[in-house]
């Protein structure tokens, strides 16, 4: 039975794509989710609960309602990946990390050297940090070894 890998964090590289396809090249058993990447999707997402004229309550109503998905998924996941990148603050992948964290949940962090001091914590909780999805790609390989 393939484990369930929900991959968090970033958005804006194609490091999401690189793991699965990774995976599927060396047919390892892994099914993999994660949260809404579309990122005018996820602003969006709360906009069916009616319109508002403070963009503050609407982040709100989105954030809940991506909130319904990222828990389910995370409480679905056997493990996960959490992937900062350089360019944006993540404040939704270092939430997940801590939702992870609190629920036993075995995650790998995926950054690059410069982002160590900001996210000791992060990866105090982490079961592994990675540099590159390569690198994660050959760990679940590791995970996935029948001996």
């Amino acid at each position: 039975m393939p484990l369930t890998v929900y991959l968090s964090g970033e958005i804006h590289t194609d490091w999401r794509q690189q793991i699965i396809a990774g995976c599927e090249a060396r047919q390892l058993p892994f099914h993999f989710t994660s949260a809404v990447t579309d990122h005018d999707a996820s602003d969006a997402a709360g906009d069916p609960l009616g319109t508002e004229s403070d963009n503050f309550w609407r982040d709100h109503k989105s954030a809940k309602v991506n909130a319904i998905r990222t828990i389910s998924l995370i409480e679905q996941c056997d493990l996960a990946v959490v992937r900062f990148g350089s360019q944006y603050k993540q404040w939704n992948a270092a939430f997940d990390a801590g939702q992870l964290a609190a629920k036993g949940k075995p995650y790998i962090t995926l950054h690059e050297r410069d982002l160590v001091h900001p996210l000791k914590e992060v990866d105090g909780a982490a079961m592994a940090w990675a540099q590159s999805p390569e690198q994660v790609v050959e760990l679940l390989a590791y995970i996935a070894r029948e001996k």
